[in-house]
């Protein structure tokens, strides 16, 4: 089955707005077996609407619109379709209910248009909206699949997921159970990764395995089909024990969690607490690990310390270090961890120093990077990186960097 996704909204089209939900259904219409094969994005205009839909028609088994389901007068999805299709907009009675009780128990005054949201196409099956007004909808005709969904994402994904899937599946009629998971790598890139599992990538037809790369990361999706969940998931363990056996140790963690967290969950488990000193990165760490609910409990504090005279004078780096070494140094940033353990009495310390840009630093390039971790009872470690991109990328990067190499020392690899 071949999809085709199409945006409606001038919003995107100006860049107001991120098209997330392409991205989103892609994303889902990839675990159900239905390969996507345009992307479409057009303005609240009826005609190049149309022009757009009847492309669609020549090429595509199935289309799936986002946006223009509202009350205002420049949300024409569905009555564009409608049209097209030669098919009446009659009103559901389940949703003109729903919106009456929103408005009353808001205490809103409800004006005519929002009735228009109760409109649905004549004959389809109504996908309901559980997080907001207007509802969803779906049919086929003449052997092309019609989806109609609500722009904002809030109410999109949960209609997709909740209604959304089970029409899909019945019309296409998939009986097969499709599983996948998502492997994160961090500590080796995207290319390295292929060539080190191109065998396992190039035999694969059921499992199959989609990379791809992220800012300083690797994710890897492995996906299953078989009648049933059990079996997908175990052909599913049986390739992931593959690729673990070739490059386990860059696996940090699944599924749609981050480094951090994983870091959090591991200091968590062991009762341990850990504090920061931020040159380069300027609190950076310390904002994404405390962005996760609990972190409190492992967390004590942190100095960001951009001038040379914080590291000397709160932190303690002898000044001697940085007149013979520099700030930008693997001995700076070993004093910046110790120190700093020592001075916040916790049981870790992370420090980050280097050159972010965008010029270079006592004679340093751009993304030149070193960092420290301070254990307890264990000898002090540096890790210097030489990283491109943009300053914010090198450092959400070094940040990135930082987590992992803590998380494989917790560890133990």
């Amino acid at each position: 089955m071949r999809a085709e996704i199409i945006a409606v909204g001038s919003e995107l089209l100006l860049g107001q707005i991120v098209n997330s939900n392409a991205q989103f259904i892609s994303e889902q219409l990839a675990e159900l077996g239905i390969n996507v094969y345009y992307h479409t994005v057009v303005g609240d205009n009826p005609d190049r609407l149309k022009s757009v839909i009847e492309i669609a028609q020549t090429r595509s088994d199935i289309i799936i619109f986002t946006g223009g389901l509202g009350p205002t007068k420049d949300d024409l999805t569905k009555e564009t379709i409608s049209s097209l299709l030669n098919r009446r907009l009659v009103t559901d009675e389940q949703a003109l209910s729903f919106i009456k009780d929103y408005f009353t128990v808001t205490k809103r005054t409800m004006t005519t248009n929002n009735l228009k949201q109760a409109l649905v196409i004549e004959g389809s099956a109504v996908l309901k909206n559980d997080n907001g007004m207007a509802p969803g909808m779906g049919l086929k005709v003449d052997e092309i699949i019609y989806m109609l969904l609500p722009g904002p994402p809030k109410e999109m994904k949960p209609m997709f997921l909740k209604y959304g899937t089970d029409f899909l599946t019945k019309q296409v009629g998939i009986t097969d159970r499709i599983e996948s998971r998502v492997l994160r790598f961090l500590g080796i890139g995207e290319s390295q990764l292929e060539t080190d599992i191109e065998d396992i990538i190039d035999s694969q037809t059921n499992p199959t395995l989609a990379p791809l790369a992220g800012d300083g990361e690797v994710t890897l999706r492995i996906t299953a089909k078989h009648p049933t969940s059990e079996g997908a998931q175990k052909m599913i363990d049986e390739v992931e024990k593959l690729i673990s056996n070739r490059v386990g140790q860059f696996i940090y963690g699944y599924g749609a969690t981050s480094v951090s967290v994983e870091l959090y969950k591991l200091l968590s488990d062991k009762k341990l607490t850990i504090s920061s000193a931020e040159s380069l990165t300027g609190g950076l760490f310390q904002e994404q690990l405390t962005s996760v609910p609990g972190a409190s409990s492992v967390v004590k504090g942190g100095i960001v310390c951009y001038s040379d005279e914080v590291k000397t004078d709160i932190i303690g780096v002898k000044k001697e270090t940085i007149d013979l070494f520099g700030s930008v140094s693997e001995e700076c940033a070993k004093e910046l961890a110790d120190k700093t353990r020592s001075r916040l009495n916790t049981d870790i310390c992370i420090s980050f120093t280097g050159v972010a840009g965008p010029s270079e630093l006592e004679g340093n390039p751009v993304g030149k990077v070193f960092i420290g971790i301070s254990i307890v009872n264990q000898p002090t470690k540096v890790y210097e990186y030489q990283l491109k991109g943009t300053r914010e990328s090198i450092r959400n990067r070094t940040v990135k960097y930082g987590c992992y190499h803590l998380l494989k020392m917790l560890k133990g690899s």
